[in-house]
């Protein structure tokens, strides 16, 4: 059904160009990192010193200026891009419209981690589109693929209403290592950016850290963390610290609560059993709560990531996705894989992280994510 040993047209032409725009990233990332140094952390050189003061003033700057999240998610998108549209550039070059295009253009995106569903479905999209608008050549199509991927992600892109419930409570869940307790941190940061007060519910009783990575985020963030008493003879039950921080949030009329729970693999039955319970018990504490259920994505994972959200589902009806980690990897296609596995109604893709810093957690928008994605 599929060619996927097809050899790529002009192979040795488009490894040079991924390798001139992988050079050209890694500048800018190390550019990047270099402006993110706390200024006590350098010291004046006497070559600093010697330069006129003009140039020292245009050279601080250039390094603080901040990067806009545009910007942002095109650098963080870096890898996904070298991996698809590159490609795309020669396959679109130019030259008329025929199955060996096509063809190629399903190996491109598969690799890209965009699933069989979603290729198959952008593919009967752009057949459509070159026979309506009648299109003949080749560098049409790159156009035609664009829009077809907005319209694919558009579904997705649907910003979170906390204004429904107060307190409005959020469970947040996803396999070991995906990066909860960090997603949690930034969305408290972004919720305070919204003049929203917001409390944490350190229910990750399992993981050693979590309960004092979650303390710190609070006290970056000057947020109220509800976290179990530690020593080697407690045991701590996660849907009981959680209740407990949902009544204090009642209590001091807090807007928004971030519940962090321990990470599971989707095929150890027990504990997806025991997040079921948690989710019981939060509803004890408000009956319409959780008001959302976020699962934590790794964009790495790529299609393993499509299980997962299948599997918790399951589990949670999960409401709204998380996807960390997109400046990490070349399976940025996944997004497009989600859309693909839920045709007609996905889960709500509600942030996606491209960056370590506090800030570089933010809402999905279809229309910038699709562009950063092409040259």
């Amino acid at each position: 059904m599929f060619n996927f040993f097809k050899s790529k047209k002009n192979r040795a032409e488009e490894e040079k160009a991924v390798e001139r725009e992988q050079t050209a990233a890694d500048t800018a990332l190390n550019s990047q990192a270099n402006s993110e140094i706390p200024q006590d952390a350098t010291k004046t050189s006497p070559t600093a010193e010697s330069e006129p003061e003009t140039t020292k003033n245009v050279a601080v700057q250039e390094e603080t200026k901040p990067m806009g999240f545009t910007s942002k998610l095109r650098l963080g998108l870096t890898r996904t891009r070298q991996n698809l549209s590159k490609q795309l550039s020669g396959l679109f070059g130019g030259g008329k419209i025929d199955e060996e295009l096509y063809e190629e253009l399903e190996t491109i995106l598969l690799t890209a981690d965009t699933g069989v569903n979603a290729t198959t479905q952008l593919l009967e999209d752009l057949r459509k589109q070159v026979k309506k608008k009648g299109l003949t050549d080749a560098a049409d199509l790159k156009a035609a693929l664009k829009e077809s991927l907005v319209e694919m992600l558009k579904p997705l892109e649907r910003p979170l209403d906390t204004t429904t419930s107060n307190p409005f409570v959020i469970m947040i869940t996803g396999v070991n290592g995906v990066g909860k307790t960090t997603s949690i941190g930034k969305l408290a940061k972004y919720f305070q950016s919204q003049g929203k007060s917001v409390l944490l519910a350190a229910g990750d009783t399992f993981r050693a850290a979590a309960r004092e990575q979650l303390i710190a985020w609070g006290e970056r963030n000057n947020v109220t963390v509800i976290a179990p008493d530690t020593g080697i003879d407690k045991k701590n039950d996660p849907a009981a610290v959680i209740f407990d921080a949902i009544n204090a949030a009642k209590a001091r009329g807090i807007d928004i609560v971030l519940a962090d729970t321990a990470g599971r693999l989707t095929t150890q039955m027990h504990l997806m059993e025991e997040i079921k319970k948690v989710k019981r018990v939060i509803g004890k504490a408000i009956p319409d709560a959780p008001h959302e259920v976020m699962l934590v994505l790794d964009a790495n994972t790529g299609q393993n990531a499509v299980t997962q959200v299948k599997a918790f589902d399951e589990a949670l009806d999960v409401t709204g996705l998380i996807l960390t980690k997109l400046d990490g990897t070349a399976k940025g296609g996944v997004v497009a894989a989600i859309c693909g596995q839920y045709p007609g109604n996905p889960p709500a893709l509600r942030f996606i992280g491209v960056g370590e810093g506090v800030d570089d957690l933010r809402p999905f928008n279809a229309n910038d994510f699709v562009d950063a994605l092409f040259d």
